[in-house]
């Protein structure tokens, strides 16, 4: 009898641990809010929830957004998650490269500099408490949107002080600083490095008809020295051709080479986590039209990326999907994806700088775009979720 009791205490205690996992683990992965576009259902139906008397998987098909408690096999409650429903969205998928030059909100201080001065090494920007990665806003209350106005406004100067306003971490902040004289350079200097501006190449991902605008990169732009997000000002996204490529190996990123065209795509608006978004001049001869998949669709196995790696126009080369994360932190590493055409592989050695933005598609429809390169294996790489950027994409 004893030896029932503890074989049933054991069995009971192993089918606790098991309910307790699927319940762990569907609040750990299932999204605080399902986006759904279509009538699959995408998740497991392990997972459901009650609507109308009727026990429904998570991504049922209701109208607006309501509430729902997902419940493992109907009975032992999960999470409550929000349930959005929107008819399914196209947009024209692109996958060709183009030429980015963006000028920021405001100047950004990228690194600092010790000056000679009185036979001592001093730092002026540093001692006013200026800090790498601030924003500069305005000196003296007058706005400054270049790097040359700020050089031309603190380094000719008789050694007065000024009211330089920042922006740091989203917050402003006022600081006096005093520029001092350079015996060497015969002027003043206020021992920092300024920039305005940068320039690059991506993919654009698709053009959004309906709301004018196309998005591309997957990610956010960084300034190199600093890190920091790009604080957008504007900028505008030109034709490019592939002229040369850096293949990727292990541990080594590689790159395409590209030579910018006179031809304007459009209007940079939006540098965010997701991707670099604009209002588009006109939708591109190559793209074709694609329902965007919801995040519930998408699904390890076999997909394609549309890139352009050679000149021409873009070309879809075969990749899996091996890991999938439907509630994550980063947004940017949503999907997990490796690179299996050999053609591909022999041109870029995987994937490379000036891919990020290629549409993943799988089953007929978009599912995310390309975002980084894992280095030490490049022909593995990430991407976010299409209805993430087709969300940001409805720029203001």
């Amino acid at each position: 009898m004893r030896k029932a009791i503890r074989i049933f205490d054991f069995c009971l205690a192993i089918i606790c641990a098991v309910v307790f996992g699927f319940v762990a683990a569907g609040n750990m992965l299932l999204p605080d809010e399902v986006m759904s576009f279509g009538d699959e259902r995408g998740f497991n139906t392990l997972y459901t929830y009650e609507a109308g008397g009727k026990t429904q998987s998570v991504d049922y098909q209701s109208a607006g957004e309501v509430k729902r408690e997902v419940k493992l096999l109907g009975v032992v409650p999960v999470k409550t998650i929000a349930v959005k429903h929107s008819a399914p969205k196209s947009v024209f998928v692109s996958g060709e490269v183009f030429g980015i030059k963006l000028y920021t909100d405001g100047v950004i201080v990228v690194g600092s500099q010790s000056v000679s001065a009185g036979g001592k090494k001093v730092n002026p920007s540093e001692d006013a408490g200026i800090e790498t990665g601030d924003i500069i806003v305005s000196i003296n209350n007058t706005a400054v949107f270049s790097s040359n106005e700020v050089t031309s406004i603190l380094n000719e100067n008789n050694g007065e002080s000024y009211r330089v306003k920042v922006k740091r971490d989203g917050r402003y902040r006022t600081f006096t600083l005093t520029p001092v004289y350079s015996e060497r350079e015969g002027c003043y200097k206020a021992g920092m490095w300024v920039r305005d501006s940068t320039a690059g190449i991506g993919t654009i991902t698709f053009y959004n008809k309906e709301q004018g605008t196309f998005a591309s990169l997957g990610h956010q732009i960084n300034d190199v020295d600093t890190g920091e997000i790009m604080p957008l000002l504007e900028g505008e996204a030109v034709g490019a051709e592939v002229t040369q490529v850096k293949k990727a190996t292990s541990g080594a990123t590689g790159s395409l080479s590209c030579d910018f065209k006179s031809d304007i795509i459009g209007q940079l608006i939006n540098n965010t986590e997701s991707g670099l978004y604009g209002a588009y001049a006109a939708i591109s001869d190559h793209a074709q039209a694609y329902e965007v998949a919801s995040r519930s669709e998408v699904k390890k196995g076999k997909a394609h990326i549309l890139s352009t790696v050679q000149k021409g126009k873009p070309q879809l080369y075969d990749v899996e999907i091996t890991h999938i994360r439907y509630r994550g932190s980063d947004e940017q590493k949503d999907i997990v994806l490796k690179i299996t055409d050999e053609n591909l592989l022999n041109i870029t050695g995987g994937i490379v700088q000036g891919m990020s933005g290629s549409p993943v598609i799988q089953n007929g429809k978009l599912v995310g775009a390309l975002t980084h390169v894992i280095v030490n294996n490049p022909e593995k790489g990430y991407a976010v979720f299409a209805d993430t950027m087709l969300k940001d994409s409805a720029v203001k």
